[in-house]
């Protein structure tokens, strides 16, 4: 981006983002979980899915798997069937049984703490991993970018990019780094409660759009 792009998009995200504080000050993530390796679990099963699903999935997913050993020791027939509402049952599981192995063998049983450690994981990109290291040890490397913070992003002329590796590398460049944690959480919630991906007619009547009221034709 220039220069002046990168002053009215750093300016446009300082605005968005305090109403975002408005709107949701005690964001925070949606996925219920325990300890690292349920966050995980949770964050892996959650791709294409709904926080809210992935929830009813794993209240009985997680009684029934308690330790690390527990999902290295599973069935994959049988974890297939446990996960199948997830969506994607086939390779979620291998995934989820592909990382928990991995963290037994190399990582000596503990969720890593890095991003590079995390990125080796089977199902794990920025994504999870940043999602992992901020809700589970309070670590900022990055900011998470899903369906909902991509989109947004776009909808808010705050990237040019669709790739979601780009379009975090541009989010980290606008705002302070200190922002990154939550700014994922809130664009979040908006995401799901206010500004939905299906279009609607009252858009210009969102919060967010009218401090870019360009965004109300924008639906990417």
């Amino acid at each position: 981006m220039t220069e002046k792009e990168l002053k009215e998009r750093k300016q446009r995200v300082s605005r968005l983002n305090s109403e975002l504080k408005k709107l949701f000050p005690n964001a925070k993530i949606e996925l219920n979980h325990k300890n690292p390796l349920e966050l995980l679990v949770a964050v892996i099963l959650s791709a294409q899915a709904t926080d809210k699903k992935i929830n009813e999935i794993t209240e009985k997913l997680f009684k029934k798997y308690r330790k690390l050993d527990d999902y290295v020791n599973a069935d994959p027939k049988e974890f297939e069937k446990d996960i199948r509402q997830s969506g994607f049952f086939r390779s979620k599981t291998k995934n989820v049984l592909g990382a928990v192995k991995r963290i037994k063998e190399v990582y000596g049983g503990k969720v890593p703490k890095t991003m590079e450690e995390l990125l080796t994981l089977p199902g794990v990109a920025r994504k999870t991993a940043n999602i992992v290291l901020r809700n589970a040890y309070g670590v900022i490397e990055g900011i998470a970018v899903d369906t909902h913070v991509a989109r947004l992003a776009r909808k808010f002329d705050l990237t040019d990019f669709k790739d979601p590796v780009k379009i975090e590398r541009d989010l980290m460049e606008i705002l302070p780094r200190k922002e990154w944690g939550d700014f994922n959480h809130r664009l979040v919630l908006y995401g799901r409660h206010v500004c939905r991906r299906r279009v609607h007619n009252n858009c210009e009547d969102h919060p967010l759009t009218k401090i870019y009221p360009k965004a109300v034709n924008i639906w990417p």
